[in-house]
């Protein structure tokens, strides 16, 4: 009896024992998942310091400094209970080294900068290496929805044809971006021949002689270059046919796609594009466009621009003024002359600015390899920085008065309203160190115009502190211009098509690319050539071309 007693109680005690052990390690896991899933305290940065920090593998490109010790990596650590590995690559090989990664299966949780096109998101996603993401952001994700919300583009960009999300982008609407096919003039030539801004083809061929033949710099010798540009890998829509082609047929710079009633269609076979290139070769053949605009780069265009003595250059196709002259400096009055010329109307009346619309780079994703609290710690980490405050610290600095402050009350942003944060009268900073308080662009992020008008800005344009001024007034000069339909840059190209666009799209582009050379130039003969280039878009299957694009912006 006292055995049996005894032997009773031993199995009470060791059951007791084994459930304390069980609730332990079931507690400690519990707390561990709800600090990574962002309960109140753990997402505030105050998690029980009992709870053990959820480890997050990242791939990202690496910098100047160690990302392991950057100020807003140790913000967003502490804030959110995690502690990032990082896996980082070189710039200039972020794709290579991300392709080996998913090549081999050895893949981090999170690929916070991958650059996965929407193309990308569908293979990797239909292979279940990406996993979806719509729950976690509608749980745990609010200032993303909010932007989603708020600009339609931007969930329509996300949401691939099977409804899934896969991918976050970076929502970077730069003052400069939207309409970037620009083209710019030396106003203080204009003036100096009592010529007015061009407003048409006509008018601008008128003005382009003027330059040409009438001395504007004034030194008595023929070395105006009346119009010069660079090509679109070396200077941003630098190639001169991405402003000129605008006034005759809609040129989008890429992949020469028109929209009209939803229906897809190309631009380069056309009559009207024809007419485009006769105007420009007309250009090129009186010595009005720069014989280098078709090989030279940036440091060439600066070279121009910046050179010592007179200024020999009238105008620039690029986005950016900034190529040519410094214009961020108020060191060099030549950056004072340079103003923006809008859209010329053609001979039949086509007057369009190119048009940038929707997203279609990702830079971060989650993987399979990521558990439930990996997955919750990582969308909250990212959503922070779509909140005003995490967009702040995470693209200028952790610290006030660093990379930014708080604006003075006399501050105004960049449409004449009070601002709130600025840039002016920071503290100052050694050059010879690198700052490491920021993420700058890198993974998503609300850089939205919303966001940037919140910051102060020169009022006066033609000012180095004012160029980000100039150049919205300069967007703004063009937006009226906009067709009323663009292929968006981010529709979903189907999975199963996406190795057959990328090849079409090299051989058509290349194909474009090279024959406008040769007819503006003139090694073609536009009468007598044209008709044999149209044909030879029969072997580059153009109409699967264009099919696969259709499809994709029906989702189907």
């Amino acid at each position: 009896m006292k055995k049996s007693i005894l032997t009773a109680l031993m199995l009470v005690l060791i059951s007791s024992i084994v459930l304390t052990a069980c609730g332990g390690a079931n507690n400690k896991e519990n707390a561990g998942n709800e600090a990574a899933a962002g309960n109140n305290t753990a997402a505030e940065g105050n998690a029980a310091e009992s709870t053990e920090p959820v480890d997050l593998g990242f791939f990202a490109p690496q910098g100047k400094a160690p990302l392991e010790d950057n100020e807003y990596t140790k913000l967003v650590e502490e804030k959110f209970n995690v502690k990032i590995k990082w896996d980082l690559a070189p710039q200039d090989a972020l794709v290579d080294r991300r392709q080996l990664l998913l090549a081999s299966g050895d893949y981090p949780e999170v690929f916070l900068e991958g650059k996965f096109t929407t193309g990308d998101l569908m293979t990797y996603g239909k292979q279940g290496v990406l996993i979806p993401l719509n729950d976690l952001i509608d749980k745990y994700a609010p200032n993303l929805k909010a932007m989603m919300d708020k600009k339609p583009y931007v969930k329509e960009a996300m949401t691939s044809p099977d409804g899934n999300i896969y991918g976050i982008p970076r929502v970077n609407e730069c003052y400069h971006c939207t309409h970037a096919q620009k083209f710019w003039m030396n106003k203080a030539w204009l003036d100096k021949l009592g010529l007015a801004v061009p407003t048409t083809t006509d008018e601008l061929y008128n003005v382009l002689k003027a330059f040409k033949e009438k001395d504007p710099n004034g030194n008595g010798k023929a070395d105006e270059i009346p119009l010069t540009g660079a090509p679109n890998k070396s200077v941003w829509n630098g190639n001169i046919d991405a402003y000129l082609m605008n006034s005759f047929i809609y040129n989008d710079n890429d992949k020469y796609l028109t929209m009209a009633d939803g229906k897809v269609d190309f631009a380069a076979n056309k009559p009207e594009w024809k007419e485009g290139l006769a105007y420009m070769h007309k250009l090129y053949s009186e010595g009005l466009i720069d014989k280098a605009a078709f090989t030279q780069n940036d440091q060439a265009i600066g070279q121009l621009g910046q050179r010592e003595g007179d200024e020999i250059v009238g105008s620039i196709t690029t986005a950016l003024v900034s190529y040519l002259v410094k214009a961020y400096e108020d060191t060099d009055e030549r950056q004072k002359h340079w103003v923006i010329i809008p859209p010329v109307k053609g001979p039949n009346g086509v007057q369009l600015a190119g048009t940038s619309q929707g997203i279609s780079e990702f830079p971060m994703a989650i993987t399979n390899k990521a558990s439930e609290a990996q997955q919750i710690a990582a969308i909250k980490l990212m959503d922070y920085a779509y909140s005003e405050e995490g967009a702040l610290l995470s693209e200028y600095g952790v610290k006030e008065g660093i990379g930014w402050k708080k604006a003075d009350a006399a501050e105004l942003n960049i449409t004449g309203q009070a601002a709130k944060y600025s840039f002016a009268n920071l503290q100052p900073v050694d050059e010879n160190v690198v700052r490491n308080d920021s993420w700058s662009l890198l993974g998503p992020k609300d850089l939205s115009k919303e966001f940037r008008d919140l910051f102060a800005t020169a009022q006066d344009p033609l000012t180095g502190a004012g160029y980000e001024k100039r150049l919205a007034d300069a967007t703004a000069a063009y937006a009226p211009y906009a067709p009323k339909e663009v292929f968006p840059s981010g529709a979903y190209v189907k999975a199963e098509d996406t190795d057959t666009i990328a090849q079409l799209a090299t051989s058509i582009k290349d194909y474009v690319n090279s024959n406008m050379a040769q007819f503006i130039i003139g090694d073609k003969d536009i009468e007598k050539d044209w008709d044999a280039y149209v044909k030879g878009f029969d072997g580059l299957n153009l109409p699967q071309y264009i099919q696969i694009y259709q499809s994709a912006i029906e989702k189907n």
